[in-house]
């Protein structure tokens, strides 16, 4: 890969920051993409994650361009979704408290979609499929996880790497997906393009 080609995550999150940083990868630049989330009528919830993750990265790709970076760029979405219906990222109490006493007691999925937009435009993804079961939690579990406001912005209204992992009674799946950025699936991508990710890893163990 040509040494002038930068890591563009395409995200303001610093969970997905962290998690790459964890793998032993510095993105070059963070750049968050805003795209209407809405879901399109009738869309299933695998279907919205990949669309965001690849809407995100052909924005974040395109505005490369246009400042003549040449970039790789990883986004991602996660969707929360229990059944068919799809779980807002609540901004509202009352949004996560629902979300809260939706998921109570029973299994739900989480889906996180993954785009790698490549220097020359060539765009590929990754699906990525996790089932989680919550305990049922009590209305005092609730209360006093809604105070605390870590559900904010979340997907589902909870966010596994922090309080709500309490919650959390089975997980079959990829925990980094759940968090925001599959790993494995990541790195793989990122391989695939010939980026030096194991480059990291030694400097990080001099």
């Amino acid at each position: 890969m040509n040494d002038r080609v930068q890591l563009v995550l395409a995200s303001g999150s610093p969970r997905r920051l962290a998690l790459l940083n964890q793998a032993g990868i510095q993105p070059d630049r963070l750049m968050p993409a805003d795209v209407d989330e809405t879901p399109e009528r009738g869309e299933l919830p695998r279907r919205l994650a990949l669309r965001l993750a690849q809407q995100k990265g052909e924005l974040v790709a395109s505005r490369c361009r246009e400042a003549d970076i040449p970039a790789l760029v990883i986004a991602a979405d996660t969707v929360v979704a229990a059944g068919r219906r799809i779980l807002p990222k609540p901004e509202l109490q009352e949004e996560a408290e629902a979300c809260l006493r939706l998921l109570s007691g029973r299994a739900h999925r989480v889906f996180t979609g993954l785009c790698l937009v490549t220097p020359k435009g060539r765009v590929r993804t990754r699906l990525v499929e996790s089932r989680l079961r919550f305990k049922r939690l009590t209305s005092e579990d609730i209360a006093a996880y809604l105070a605390c406001g870590e559900w904010r912005g979340k997907a589902g209204g909870y966010a596994i790497q922090g309080i709500a992992g309490s919650f959390v009674v089975k997980l079959t799946g990829s925990y980094t997906s759940v968090v925001g950025l599959p790993l494995a699936e990541t790195v793989a991508l990122l391989n695939g393009e010939g980026y030096p990710v194991r480059t990291g890893w030694v400097e990080s163990a001099a």
